[in-house]
């Protein structure tokens, strides 16, 4: 391992750590100042899965009402303050939880429903699938997600080329 001199020290010592973390608080401060219209250090709590998910953490809907539980003032105002919302967001990001699905999985899953191995499914098969299993999508999520899939030509989801428009690239 190498060793630095810290900074203001005249003591070497690793302090890659002290890097990581400061870039870590600086995207999340990034993050959530997009959202804090007021410049006020808060954010709408309808805003924070936005601000996750812009960190490229993905939890479900259950996940991230745990977070905004943990993150939120005992007498909930509707409002997030940022110094309640970096310690939570940097130890989630830390352990790496809510990562992305990876695209080899995605497309697993879609293969498995595609029975017939056509290569893409038809928007109504899809719909059924997602609003009637597992953890339901809302009518609003999937009209969401089909203006994205459904290839406006021959009204089906080529689901190869979805996954592929679907995944990010992990930032950590």
């Amino acid at each position: 391992m190498r060793r630095w001199v810290q900074p203001g020290t005249s003591v070497a010592r690793p302090y890659w750590g002290e890097a990581i973390v400061s870039e870590l608080h600086k995207r999340i401060s990034s993050a959530f100042d997009v959202f804090d219209h007021e410049s006020n250090h808060t954010v709408d709590v309808r805003e924070i899965g936005t601000i996750i998910r812009s960190l490229g953490c993905f939890p479900t809907e259950a996940q991230l009402h745990d977070v905004i539980a943990e993150i939120e003032e005992e007498e909930p105002t509707g409002f997030i303050r940022f110094e309640r919302f970096l310690p939570t967001m940097s130890r989630i990001l830390l352990e790496h939880r809510f990562r992305p699905v990876p695209e080899d999985l995605l497309l697993q899953a879609f293969e498995v429903l595609d029975q017939q191995k056509r290569g893409h499914l038809d928007p109504e098969e899809l719909t059924r699938y997602l609003t009637q299993e597992g953890e339901p999508f809302t009518q609003e999520e999937m009209e969401e997600m089909l203006s994205a899939a459904v290839d406006p030509d021959k009204n089906l989801i080529f689901y190869k080329d979805f996954v592929s428009v679907m995944t990010v690239d992990d930032p950590w």
